[in-house]
């Protein structure tokens, strides 16, 4: 990944030096190793700590919406997916949004990196071109940067955003989208996606960290925070209710999901989330040939109606 801590922060001192925007939302270095921080940038002194790194994961889109003040953002290409997706559903003004955009190779994962180094402390992380020496008392440990990225970056078919005001950094080159390791599971059987399915929400504590990670999830009030109706009890345990939950979120985010995996990343649990709503990616996109946040001007694929549309649940056989 290109050395761009510089040129962003040359770009946001202009940007409020200029008075173009009141704030600069980016990154600054985090307080441990693999970590990256969100940071809000009001002064030309502060716009001097935004860096860029492999470790910038979090989607920024999430600090973006219903902000009266003119506003610049770092964003990489699934950033910029849930900004478009978001400005189609009127939660942020275009007009009042300067899009620095930095085109993506991947983040990488400290569950692998821990993983590389067998839980040991890493005290420090060095990046070589493509490859990547881990640091810690009494040991160091080197890999690929590719074996360490997170798996939702390793697949991930749009680095680039798809729009920006300015763009800082070269594009990167474009890849094919899978769905390999849904056709995986849509191959298992019913029992067997059954299994799975209560295996995973099995480990679910209903944190709810998924729901704060995503940037489309913004209810004032989500569904299994009332009361009135109830829609599911409040015992983390129940296997049954977590499924629900985790079904609800992934039918909320059919045709806006912008595959960023927000929330498997910030679940504590390791729950594959980006599995449940990649399948809902999937579908939209091989029934209605749609992907959320890739095009401003279209409408929303569930806000549009076609003739054209497939309908077997009309059919009879």
């Amino acid at each position: 990944m290109q050395n761009l801590s510089k040129v962003i922060q040359d770009t946001a001192k202009k940007l409020l030096e200029e008075k173009k925007v009141d704030l600069v939302v980016g990154f600054a270095k985090g307080s441990l190793p693999l970590r990256s921080t969100p940071y809000f940038a009001r002064t030309v002194e502060e716009a001097g700590e935004l860096i860029w790194n492999e470790y910038c994961e979090n989607n920024l889109a999430n600090y973006l919406r219903k902000r009266e003040e003119k506003v610049a953002v770092v964003a990489k290409g699934c950033d910029v997916r849930a900004i478009v997706a978001l400005m189609k559903e009127n939660q942020i003004d275009r007009e009042k949004l300067y899009i620095i955009g930095v085109p993506c190779q991947g983040m990488i994962d400290r569950g692998k990196a821990s993983e590389l180094v067998g839980g040991r402390e890493i005290l420090e992380a060095e990046i070589n071109g493509e490859e990547v020496v881990l640091k810690g008392r009494g040991f160091e440990e080197k890999s690929s940067r590719k074996e360490l990225l997170y798996d939702t970056c390793a697949r991930c078919a749009y680095g680039n955003p798809v729009i920006y005001d300015e763009l800082v950094g070269e594009e990167v080159p474009a890849k094919e989208v899978s769905f390999k390791e849904v056709e995986e599971f849509e191959a298992l059987s019913a029992e067997e996606r059954a299994e799975f399915l209560a295996k995973e929400m099995e480990k679910c504590i209903r944190c709810y960290a998924c729901r704060n990670a995503c940037p489309m999830c913004y209810c004032e009030e989500c569904f299994v925070d009332s009361s009135r109706p109830q829609w599911i009890s409040k015992r983390a345990n129940s296997v049954k209710d977590n499924l629900i939950f985790q079904g609800v979120r992934v039918f909320h985010q059919l045709g806006r999901c912008a595959d960023c995996g927000a929330c498997e990343r910030a679940c504590p649990m390791g729950i594959k989330l980006s599995l449940l709503t990649r399948k809902g990616v999937k579908d939209v996109k091989e029934i209605f040939g749609y992907e959320a946040g890739l095009n401003p001007d279209d409408k929303p694929v569930l806000s549009d109606f076609s003739t054209e549309d497939p309908q077997p649940f009309l059919m009879k056989e």
